[in-house]
């Protein structure tokens, strides 16, 4: 048995927690809670941001992420009360309580306990803890009172040519100080109340009069405030501020010799003025100056973005000191989420034609005005047909459903007949259809996503009208937050459907009829459906409001994403990181990250406080769309880098993929095209035969989802086309192509080619010369992606036999390995044969990418089946640090331990990859049973011994 050194102690400690609380799970564990009625003894209230929360009322009020005090045995509430309109809770670690989830401003909810021991309060939505949302609640001795702060003790005013400096405004003027800009002249002000606060505002200034740069009253005035130089004639000062937490609203400590800054600080985005103490011991008998900033209107550009008040800085009071000062709400520059400047503003609002001069392209390509309203409007998914034809979803409805029958939701044909790069052909294929948020052409129809339905609407002859009415062929899709609901559809290279779905939808999908209990619930990540099998599967889970996915060279699916990390890896059966809520499987216990090595948004407050301020990071959290340009190679763009839409930054972010491990690490990538248009939308993109990209743009002042249909303008959309220099003109078919050149064109430069002749292909079904030609390329072409649309088209063909792939399992190419397992447990029916493969594999590949896909199927295997494979993937200490190996192979192990513990714990002891041991603990425990807690006891004991062995040096 191997030894045991660094997880040791918390595996201990987990198993005592099992074993003395009954084999109850940590979830389960509440904390004792005061009885309904009883008054609370301590009853907190916070405002809830992503920047952190902070304390209302009393000594914590303006405090962010205050320490909370109680004495044991109290019963304390928590409240919070949402300062923005974003996803929050509260939650004590230890403890295992959980507020509800509030959304809106103005929202509040409350933890309720009784006090026992210290613990962390923090926000549990993902990435907000992160972001600041953390602080601490102490059980303390002493008795709790609420004493006023320390008044600073023996302070002083600076003095010049023997007279006390007017740094605490107390003659009720300017004197001393110097001002620029257009803030207000009306200073000093009165702080008891300030006329240029609101009302419930307390600014607390130490005496009559405080220095305001305008206040939430006159924010958007600017200006410098400057004091005079004075000597340092004590080693310590403080000084007190409050305003806005903004890079371009602060208070500047500066060296009058050399001008240079030695201090900066803002406000904390709350009106009570704060005492800051700064160490001036290196500047003692020098001179300083005092400089108060306020570089910020506060006026948001965006129609839908209120202005913020904190654009204002306020500041009293400037005092030496011969020691330290205490004070107990001093303002800790730590506490302070600064905001950084606004990104330069260029547009909004403009004409179709204004908004292709605004934009910026690389040097070799241009932008042409395809369509724009009034021929197309509200554009929100598109596709391509063999002809290179665009169909356009328009979504009038959106975003409410309509009454049944009452939708305005259409389908419209644009075409180029003359190469012009215009759109100038158009026809309506079908209207009337209500909440339409995704489309894809193919099998002899147009697919459209209009929850709670998946249609399928058959084309007639000619291809531009419906054959008949459409056909429902999933429904239970979710309505809770229309921009989330089903999306962004495209064809895989297996022949599936694939599209996503956003995290605040709850979607329970079955063909019309399903029972409830046989319907595969969904509210966040990427399902597929087949075209021909009628089958429906969630391919992975996970993720927060996807608006794109597309596949590499190699097949590998790939989504963007909002809110979180943006570049999600999209691997069969994974479960991926959520922006909200919890995985249906209440054991999966981890999930598997973003794959970019950076994010778009600038500083660490969290993804919405950097919109409008990130240009320099990549724009923003929000994206839509997601294309691998696989076009003409003269575009020159590094194939399988992947580009998307950055919705707040007006701009094509591209990221290059590399490989690492089983998987990819996103590098960020310099920006494709600058819109420079505060209303641009862009939804989606595609090449096409010529391989310039089409684009759909959703083009509205409205950037942001709000069920009020009055704030989102129904009028306008555009289509525009990218092009270079050398991309020509062509005028295609394919439906009119023959099999074989169909099959011929699985070697062209241009994906598009590729795919369209696919799907034909697919269409047409098996054919016995289409199969001998393309097991020829795949036996003999050079090029691995080559050889993978030859597989491809194999499989969607019916021209792969169980043996064809079974060879494949020995194939030189990792990828080529890879597929075959894939295709071998497609249809969830894996031969003793392929498992007995798979189990040599899981041991003996070498490749770390074969394992993820064998991870994969085995969730599509039957329980027996895992087991040696399960232990083969154990076994590889060289995925320890994978980033997906470990969870991956636990998500389809985690079944095996409610079918045999005994077993599955053998494993676990055995396994090399990290925390395996620890969940099969966690999944024994939560069985519950006298068995269970049985074999923890054992496994208590074992490890006990082992590590009594490693300390005397047996093996």
């Amino acid at each position: 048995m191997k030894k045991i050194t660094k997880l040791l102690l918390q595996i201990f400690l987990m198993i005592i927690l099992y074993v003395s609380a009954g084999c109850i799970s940590p979830n389960q564990v509440n904390a004792q809670v005061p009885d309904a009625g009883e008054e609370f003894d301590r009853d907190y209230t916070l405002d809830a941001t992503i920047l952190g929360y902070t304390g209302i009322g009393g000594e914590i009020d303006g405090i962010r992420n205050p320490i909370l005090k109680a004495n044991k045995g109290d019963s304390v509430r928590i409240t919070i009360i949402n300062g923005e309109i974003m996803l929050h809770d509260i939650a004590l670690e230890e403890m295992g309580i959980k507020s509800g989830e509030i959304l809106q401003e103005g929202d509040s909810t409350s933890i309720i306990f009784r006090a026992e021991a210290s613990d962390t309060y923090y926000c549990t939505i993902p990435g907000h803890r992160q972001a600041g949302m953390e602080g601490r609640f102490e059980v303390v001795e002493d008795a709790i009172t609420e004493e006023r702060r320390d008044e600073g003790g023996d302070g002083i005013l600076p003095e010049k040519e023997g007279r006390a400096l007017n740094l605490d405004f107390e003659t009720g003027t300017l004197q001393d100080w110097s001002l620029q800009g257009d803030i207000l002249d009306e200073h000093p002000v009165t702080g008891n109340p300030s006329p240029l606060h609101e009302e419930d505002m307390t600014i607390d200034p130490q005496d009559d009069y405080f220095f305001s740069s305008g206040g939430t009253q006159n924010y958007e005035a600017t200006g410098t405030l400057t004091s005079v130089a004075f000597n340092v004639t004590r080693p310590f000062a403080s000084f007190r501020v409050s305003g806005g937490a903004l890079k371009d609203t602060r208070v500047e400590l500066v060296e009058a010799g050399t001008d240079s800054v030695f201090f900066m600080i803002s406000g904390n985005n709350h009106a009570r003025l704060r005492p800051v103490v700064v160490n001036l011991e290196e500047y003692l008998n020098r001179e300083i100056y005092i400089r108060i900033v306020d570089n910020e209107t506060g006026i948001s550009p965006i129609p839908y973005i209120g202005d913020d008040e904190w654009a204002h800085i306020n500041f009293d009071e400037f005092l030496l000191y011969p020691e330290r000062p205490e004070f107990s709400n001093e303002l800790d520059p730590e506490e302070i989420k600064i905001l950084p400047p606004k990104d330069p503003f260029f547009n909004a609002g403009l004409s179709a034609e204004e908004a292709v001069e605004a934009m910026e392209v690389p040097e070799g390509f241009s932008v042409t005005l395809a369509a724009s309203e009034p021929d197309i409007v509200r554009p929100i998914g598109f596709a391509m047909d063999s002809r290179g034809r665009l169909w356009v979803a328009e979504a009038n409805t959106y975003p409410e459903k309509a009454p049944e029958g009452e939708g305005k939701d259409r389908i419209l044909i644009f075409e180029d007949t003359n190469g012009d790069g215009k759109l100038d052909s158009q026809k309506v294929f079908t209207e009337g259809l209500n909440l339409v948020s995704g489309i894809e052409v193919g099998h002899g129809g147009v697919w459209v996503g209009a929850a709670p339905e998946l249609l399928f609407i058959p084309m007639d002859e000619n291809g531009d009208k419906p054959a008949g009415p459409p056909e429902v062929l999933l429904d239970g899709w979710g309505l809770e937050d229309t921009h989330e609901v089903l999306n962004s559809f495209r064809w895989g290279p297996d022949g599936w459907l694939y599209g996503v779905h956003g995290v605040f939808t709850h979607s329970n999908v079955g063909k019309p009829g399903t029972p409830d209990d046989q319907r595969r619930k969904l509210n966040a990540g990427v399902w597929r459906y087949h075209p021909t099998k009628g089958e429906f599967e969630v391919f992975a889970e996970g993720t927060s409001n996807p608006w794109g996915i597309d596949f590499n060279d190699y097949g590998h699916p790939f989504v963007t994403v909002c809110v979180i990390p943006h570049l999600h890896h999209a691997i069969q059966g994974g479960r991926f990181q959520r922006q909200a809520g919890e995985h249906f499987n209440p054991y999966t216990y981890d999930d598997i990250k973003a794959i970019g090595d950076h994010v778009h948004w600038v500083g660490d407050s969290g993804p919405h406080a950097g919109n409008y301020r990130s240009g320099s990071k990549g724009g923003g959290h929000a994206h839509a769309g997601a294309m691998f340009y696989l076009g003409n190679e003269h575009w020159k763009q590094e194939r399988n880098a992947i580009f998307m839409n950055n919705i707040h930054g007006y701009r094509v972010n591209v990221d290059h993929l590399e490989r690492k491990g089983s998987g990819y690490v996103g590098i960020h990538g310099d920006d494709f095209l600058l819109t420079n248009d505060a209303w641009s939308q862009w939804l989606n993109f595609r090449y096409g035969p010529d391989g310039s990209v089409f684009v759909i743009d959703w083009y509205d002042k409205n950037q942001c989802h709000s069920p009020n249909p009055d704030v989102h303008d129904k009028t306008l959309g555009r289509i525009f086309k990218i092009s270079h220099e050398q991309d020509k003109w062509v005028q295609v078919d394919l439906s009119e192509y023959s099999n074989e050149e169909l099959v011929e064109l699985q070697l062209h430069e241009n994906d598009w080619y590729v795919r369209q002749a696919r799907l034909l292909l697919q269409e047409r079904g098996p054919d016995e010369d289409v199969h001998r030609t393309l097991k020829q390329i795949l036996a003999e072409h050079p090029e691995v992606p080559r050889k993978l649309r030859a597989l491809w088209v194999l499989h969607v063909t019916e021209g792969l036999s169980e043996e064809d792939l079974l060879d494949l399992l020995e194939h030189e190419s990792e990828y080529i390995r890879g597929w075959a397992v894939q295709l071998l447990a497609e249809n969830k029916e894996v031969s003793g044969t392929a498992a007995r493969q798979f189990s040599q594999m899981a041991q003996n590949d070498e490749s770390a990418l074969v394992r993820l896909y064998l991870a994969s199927a085995l969730q599509r295997m039957e329980l027996p089946q895992r087991w040696d494979i399960v232990e083969g993937l154990y076994s590889r200490s060289e995925d320890a640090e994978d980033a997906n190996l470990p969870l991956m192979v636990w998500y389809a192990a985690e079944p095996l331990v409610e079918e045999d513990m005994d077993r599955a714990m053998e494993l676990a002891l055995e396994a090399e990859l990290p925390d395996v041991l620890i969940y099969t603990i966690q999944r024994v425990g939560a069985i519950g049973s006298e068995e269970a807690k049985d074999l923890l006891e054992k496994v208590d004991q074992q490890l006990r011994e082992m590590d009594v062995s490693h300390h005397s040096g047996e093996k």
